[in-house]
């Protein structure tokens, strides 16, 4: 006899759903080993021309972003002094350029974050409106 699972059981969705955002806010996963959590930056809703963006571009742009936030470190980023000699290539709070698609991507509370390694940051921006996929 096959035992069905019952998930509503598991978590209860309702009680997340209706948290304050400082209770949301401890959902976020920590990242493990050499992994860094990073939060995708919000796309402009508007062209330079001031046309309005659809939602299926406004989409298209956050899936293949570069450009990424550094909410947390692993607690092995970076401590491979022989692959890392100069030490650590991001700290949290950076914007960080990556390549489109790279990381595990996961959506908390509507908002889309991404898992990369450490060893995918491919540099660092002070700013990063402007910044665009070619």
């Amino acid at each position: 006899m096959t035992e069905t699972l019952d998930l509503s059981r598991a978590i209860d969705l309702q009680a997340v759903m209706h948290k304050k955002a400082e209770e949301k806010a401890t959902q976020l996963p920590k990242p493990t080993g050499y992994r860094i959590l990073c939060a995708i930056p919000e796309a402009e809703k508007e062209f330079d021309s001031g046309l309005a963006k659809a939602d299926e571009t406004m989409r298209y742009e956050e899936l293949l972003t570069t450009v990424l936030f550094v909410v947390d470190l692993g607690p092995d980023c970076y401590a491979d002094k022989e692959r890392f000699p100069s030490g650590p290539w991001c700290k949290k709070g950076d914007f960080i350029l990556v390549r489109p698609n790279a990381g595990t991507r996961l959506v908390i509370h509507n908002r889309e974050f991404r898992i990369i390694n450490d060893d995918s940051v491919e540099g660092v921006v002070d700013d990063p409106r402007g910044i665009r996929r070619k």
